[in-house]
This record gives C-alpha cells, sequence and structure tokens, in this order.
C-alpha cells in the first residue's frame, strides 16, 4: 500500500522497515493505517459531563472497585494496564457512577505514567465534588517491565493517592485500604 509521504502511516511503515519488517507481506500491508488509527482512537479524550447530584444525607464512603483500565507507558510506548479502585466520602453532592470510571478512562487513555494517572483521577473528582475525601488506588502490569528490560512478569505496581479524610483520618484511610485488598 502507497502512503501519502510524511503522513503518520507513511512515517510507522518506515518505522517497519527500519526493523527489518517487510511491509509489503499480506499481514503488513495495512498494519500502518491500522496502527495509527488504533492510536488516534486511543488517544482522543474522551470528555464527559460531570454530573452531579444533591446528596440527600449521603455521608458515608462511596467506592467502585476493579474499573478496568488501559494506557501506554509514556516513556516505552509500551501498554500498562489493571484496575482502578475510586472512593469519596460525599459533602453535599454525589456523583453518577458511571463517572467515576469514566474519570479513570480521561486520565489513563493516553501517554502517560501510572503514578499521574492516579493524582489526576483523585484531583478531578476533588474539583468536581467537594468531598470531604477522595481515594485511588491503581493496581497495574507494565508491559514495558514484564517484556523488556527486568523482564518480570505477574509483577504489580500499586499507587494511591489520598486527599482529605482518607489522608487526614487513619479510620477512614483504613477502611479504605482494608475493602480494597
Amino acid at each position: 500500500m502507497e502512503y501519502i509521504v510524511n503522513s503518520p502511516e507513511w512515517h510507522f511503515e518506515q518505522i517497519l522497515k527500519q526493523l527489518g519488517e517487510d511491509t509489503t507481506r499480506e499481514g503488513l500491508i495495512e498494519t500502518p493505517k491500522r496502527y495509527i488509527k488504533f492510536m488516534r482512537e486511543f488517544l482522543e479524550p474522551k470528555e464527559f459531563n460531570f454530573t452531579s447530584f444533591d446528596a440527600e444525607g449521603t455521608d458515608e464512603m462511596i467506592l467502585q472497585t476493579n474499573i478496568p483500565f488501559y494506557s501506554l507507558c509514556e516513556h516505552h510506548t509500551a501498554p500498562f494496564f489493571g484496575f482502578a479502585s475510586v472512593a469519596y466520602i460525599p459533602n453535599k453532592r454525589i456523583v453518577g457512577l458511571s463517572k467515576l470510571a469514566r474519570t479513570v478512562d480521561l486520565y489513563a487513555n493516553r501517554f502517560q505514567n501510572q503514578e499521574r494517572i492516579t493524582t489526576q483521577i483523585a484531583e478531578r473528582i476533588q474539583k468536581e465534588l467537594n468531598p470531604k475525601g477522595v481515594a485511588v488506588t491503581l493496581k497495574a502490569q507494565h508491559l514495558c517491565m514484564c517484556m523488556r528490560g527486568v523482564k518480570k512478569h505477574d509483577t504489580w505496581t500499586v499507587t494511591n493517592k489520598l486527599i482529605g479524610i482518607f489522608k487526614d483520618e487513619g479510620k477512614a484511610r483504613n477502611e479504605y485500604l482494608n475493602i480494597i485488598k
């Protein structure tokens, strides 16, 4: 397939050629086009309306666990993926439940590092809801560590960001950490 010179597809085809691949073989003919389509789709920000509602007396922790996420390591462009846990204690407002998972995707679907994603999720929820506290935990496998370098598969990296009552009060922090175990 002929790509326009200097197009993203053309550049990716050149990378494949430099790596010794025959880009005219059947399995690779349209790979540059598919790869660029995937990257554009994955990296496109998916903004959403952070809909919130009156908490109506709700003052206990709201927690979602096992929210799957995928990201791309900004250092190696290799995927990393895992699960997020997101909790908050309302202060007048609660959020539509899908918004917690959407917030995870909003910050994960880009070239990133796990620590930054964790912080961005927590800070966004804090900004939008002004809750008494926010807790975010990401547990991920990094293919840059599994497939190259030290080559340690089944290694999980865990990051936490605690804000407000989850950071300042041991009882709230321990309740959260015990639930997500």
